[in-house]
């Protein structure tokens, strides 16, 4: 064994425990094979390597030295073309404003389809749904495409509603809807499945070189970001259209341009001979397909999540949302899977959703050690909060969603129901092992945004509101960083080689500065990200 790399630093979090340490690193090859002290490791390395060349040494002085960041749920495709010249993305103060911002665009990409994402209406004054009309006015000739900032909801100019064959006798696919005027015409409003069917033909728009030259600036971006490691997850239940591009991932790594461990989740479907290829094809270090996705319901600011009891502000009788498909659907998907080893991640954001989930998975259980994982989470009857750490289920949670629509939760679910919100504190107390991700492009992949929210509960951009929203469900810097790592690599599978900063474990490793620990919480966004090294090698430094 020869050892290739020290990292050395007098503050190393290496998962364990509630603190830094001063400590020292030593990697042979892609893996950590000693942690302890500045001496000690370097001792073993003047052994390890007598007669052989000396290590690079890296003293990283008061920096905290953390394992790389694991993202447990971003859609890598929409992610790297919307991080990419080929798209743009902005919340928009309004219609007017969200039109302007797309005639700029269209000054630099002067061609093709006009593709943005980010809208987000309830955050409007007056909080009111665009139609065509404003975009036909800025574009009559040139289709256009701006995708919600939760990705549920489309907004088409006509001539995109031309180009996508879509006319006032169009009839939408099951789950997803088309708004109508009082005509019976189309508003260029697409909701739902239906929004989610017509990417894949918006998106077809662009080469396959264009889409790898995207993929390449995303990885670069995670590198700059301290994310080591990432799980790419369907977008939508409908098959062949999850945008899991495993092809452009396999040409990247054969190519040594894969920076990032990714790992794919596509969709759980009847026919599970594409997840059993790629399960096959790709059992390297850095591409692997651990499991699949599924979806239960949609999301709470479109009352498409499915809830227990109506919504408070009910748009009718009876107004629960919907599940995406039948309960009895969902565990006859999941129970083959589970059976044969596979773990499986449901998207449910309602308290119906996430209760009928956890039935099922209990009914299903994975053989240990994999885990099933609920994604997103965000309202919980409250005697199921104990249930995901009885379970063995992973709550992958995204914090950033937290903030994402103020006072949202009060108008749409009310005073009774908002103490079970995204329950941090009372999830980690139960047992319960929690997965930091982003959701990207949903919210931006910067985790050090991600963990300010968590540890304050007020949003990274506006920090409001004063003294966080639901503070008891604050957690800890360490239970933050122990999510967005050794926990999002659990829900990867993948716990016993990622997360931690142990021998064995592969030696990807974030570096921040100024120490995170020595900050304040409200002061967390000032630690920035000095170096990120994937395997032993590294792939960023400031």
């Amino acid at each position: 064994m020869h050892i290739d790399l020290i990292i050395e630093s007098r503050n190393v979090f290496t998962g364990v425990g509630d603190v830094a340490r001063p400590a020292a690193i030593a990697v042979a090859g892609d893996r950590i094979v000693a942690v302890g002290s500045r001496e000690d490791v370097r001792a073993f390395a003047l052994e390890a390597n007598a007669g052989g060349g000396a290590p690079e040494v890296r003293d990283f002085g008061d920096a905290l030295v953390v394992p790389g960041f694991h993202d447990s749920h971003l859609h890598f495709f929409h992610s790297a073309v919307y991080s990419s010249p080929l798209a743009t993305m902005f919340l928009g103060e309004s219609e007017t404003d969200c039109v302007a911002r797309m005639q700029a665009f269209a000054k630099d990409r002067p061609n093709g389809w006009l593709l943005a994402q980010g809208w987000r209406e309830y955050r409007w004054n007056p909080p009111v749904l665009p139609s065509k009309r404003s975009l036909d006015e800025a574009f009559p000739t040139r289709p256009v495409a701006l995708y919600s900032g939760d990705a549920h909801t489309l907004w088409l100019n006509s001539a995109a509603l031309d180009e996508l064959g879509l006319t006032r006798d169009s009839v939408p696919p099951a789950g997803g809807s088309y708004d109508r005027d009082e005509t019976g015409e189309l508003t260029g409003i697409v909701r739902e499945a239906a929004a989610m069917e017509l990417m894949p033909q918006i998106m077809g728009s662009f080469t396959d070189e264009e889409v790898a030259s995207a993929y390449r600036g995303f990885f670069a971006r995670l590198g700059a970001f301290g994310v080591t490691s990432v799980c790419d997850m369907s977008l939508m239940a409908h098959p062949g259209l999850d945008f899991i591009r495993d092809d452009v991932h396999a040409s990247l790594l054969e190519r040594g341009e894969l920076t990032a461990r990714v790992h794919l989740f596509p969709t759980l479907l009847d026919d599970m001979s594409r997840f059993e290829d790629m399960r096959a094809r790709y059992t390297g270090p850095c591409l692997q397909a651990p499991g699949f996705k599924q979806f239960f319901d949609g999301v709470s600011s479109q009352h498409t999540a499915w809830v227990h009891d109506p919504y408070t502000n009910a748009r009718f009788e009876g107004d629960c949302g919907r599940p995406t498909v039948a309960a009895e659907v969902m565990e006859a998907l999941v129970a083959p899977a589970a059976a044969e080893g596979s773990p499986v991640r449901i998207h449910a954001i309602g308290d119906e959703a996430i209760h009928r989930c956890l039935d099922i998975f209990e009914a299903h259980p994975v053989a240990s050690p994999a885990h099933h994982t609920i994604e997103h989470l965000e309202n919980f009857q409250p005697d199921d909060i104990a249930r995901i750490a009885r379970a063995n289920v992973i709550a992958s949670v995204q914090p950033r969603h937290i903030t994402l629509d103020p006072g949202g939760p009060e108008r749409d679910l009310g005073p009774e129901r908002i103490p079970y919100m995204w329950p941090f504190r009372a999830l980690l107390d139960s047992g319960a092992t929690l997965a930091f991700g982003t959701d990207s492009p949903v919210t931006d992949i910067d985790p050090i945004d991600a963990v300010y929210t968590a540890v304050t509960r007020r949003d990274a951009d506006t920090h409001e509101p004063c003294g966080g929203w639901l503070p008891e469900e604050r957690i800890t810097l360490a239970e933050a960083l122990r999510a967005y790592t050794a926990g999002s690599a659990a829900a990867a599978q993948r716990a016993d080689e990622l997360g931690q900063l142990a021998p064995g474990m592969f030696a990807d490793i974030t570096v921040l500065f100024p120490n995170p620990f020595k900050l304040a919480p409200d002061d967390l966004q000032q630690a920035k990200v000095q170096a990120t090294y994937v395997a032993g090698k590294k792939v960023y430094e400031q």
